[in-house]
Order: structure tokens, then sequence, then C-alpha cells
């Protein structure tokens, strides 16, 4: 077991710092301009002469995505429990939610800023990501809270168990697994929806780490771009490991996904 771990971290590990060393020597052997690409070396340094600033940029993001994730999972586990509970309300606004699925942020994040107001642009931001990181928790969900064994269902009948009783004690457990995975997506998307949202709504107003990404292209100040990059990264991972550290932890003494391997 323990080698086990050693190898599952140790060999990514080594990949990143083989990674970084052949970058950082194929940007001196040719000589490749700073404005083109920065050595990782370069890269750094600019994260440490403009820490404070990251930071704080880093903060804004990460209080937008936070933020539109936990409105998408209330919204999605809502009209999740509507749709469960009829199928004529499922039938007439699921499409509208693959509608805004499918919508390109891109396309829709000028109206959404025109009907904000440029001065609250970090409200136009939270808007679409909430919009980018709704549907995937909807849609375990809704799949999830069906799931539940037919067998069971029989039981509570005979139990005379009312709707409540049945979606609390039968419905919400067995869609556990789907929606802890509809959250692993949707944290990872509501993100990306924050960082695309400010790409496209351009106003100054929002000041997270897209912003400083295009400040920094526009200045060509690469490396800090990079550095941005590479906080941006950092996020979603730290993300993404929570998420999964919260379903092996809800999981783990009773669903086969979260049972360690024998």
């Amino acid at each position: 077991m323990i080698h086990e771990r050693i190898w599952a971290y140790g060999l990514p590990t080594l990949v990143a710092v083989a990674t970084l060393g052949f970058w950082e020597w194929i940007v001196y052997a040719l000589d490749i301009k700073p404005f083109v690409l920065p050595a990782p070396s370069a890269i750094v340094s600019a994260a440490i002469g403009d820490w404070n600033a990251l930071m704080s940029a880093a903060w804004v993001t990460i209080r937008v995505t936070i933020m539109a994730f936990v409105w998408a999972l209330v919204f999605g586990i809502a009209f999740a429990i509507l749709f469960a509970q009829s199928r004529t309300i499922e039938s007439a606004l699921f499409p509208y939610a693959v509608t805004l699925q499918v919508t390109p942020v891109v396309a829709i994040a000028p109206l959404i800023l025109i009907w904000v107001g440029p001065d609250n642009a970090e409200r136009a931001v939270l808007i679409l990501a909430t919009t980018v990181a709704f549907f995937p928790i909807l849609a375990n969900a809704t799949l999830g809270l069906r799931s539940a064994d037919r067998q069971l269902h029989e039981l509570f009948d005979l139990y005379g168990a009312n709707r409540w009783q049945r979606l609390i004690r039968l419905q919400f457990p067995a869609a556990l697994p789907n929606i802890l995975t509809g959250m692993k997506i949707s944290g990872g998307l509501a993100l990306i929806g924050a960082v695309v949202a400010e790409f496209a709504a351009g106003s100054g107003t929002s000041t997270g780490l897209a912003w400083v990404i295009l400040q920094a292209g526009f200045n060509l100040k690469i490396a800090k771009a990079f550095a941005a990059l590479a906080l941006l990264s950092a996020i979603g991972i730290a993300i993404y490991a929570s998420l999964s550290l919260l379903e092996r932890q809800a999981l783990k003494h009773w669903h086969e996904s979260a049972r360690p391997d024998e």
C-alpha cells in the first residue's frame, strides 16, 4: 500500500520535474524571447515579484467560483427534486436547462453585462459561472433520485411512506454518489466559467486572475501571465481534490466506489 502511494505521487512529480527542466533548457538553448515563452525560473520570479497582486486577484476568482458552485448546487438539486417528482415538470423545463448548457458563455456574456451594468462585472461573471456549473449537478442529481431500487420503493409503499419520507430516506441516499460526481464536475466548470466569463466580459471592474492574464498579455508581461495561469491550475486542482475527499468521506462506509482495493 505504501509502495503504491509512493508510486502514485512520485511518478507525476518526476514527470513534472523533467518537463520543467526540459522547458528551462530549451528556452535558453534556443534563445527564445521572454515575451514568446518565458522560462520556469522567470515565471517563478514574476510570481514572487507580483505576489500580492496575484493573491488579491486569486481571491476574487476563488470567491466567485465558490459562490457560483454553491448557487449551482442549490438550484441544481432543487430542480432535480422537481424533475424527480413530476415527469410533466421535467418535460416542460429540462429542454431549457439543456439550452443553457449548450449556449456558449462568450455569446451571452455581453448581454448579461449590459443587463447588470458595466459597474457590476463581478455579478455578471457570477451569473455566467453559475450557468456553466448548473447542468452537471442537475443531470446527475435527477438520475440519482430516479435510480433508487424499485423493490425499496415498494417497501416504502407497504409502510405508507409519504413523498417527503421517501425523498429523504430513500431517494437522497441512493442519489448521493451521483450528486457527488456532479459536484466534482461542477466545481471545475465553475472555475472555468468564472475565467471565461471574465475574459468575455472584458471589464476592468472584474479583477480576477483572468483580468491579470489579459493585462499581462497587453503589456507583454508573459511571465506574469504564466504565473496567473499556474495559480488557476492550482486552484482547479485544489477544488477537485477537496471534492474528491468529500466524496470518499461520504461514501467510504457503504458504497463500493469508495472502498479501498483489497
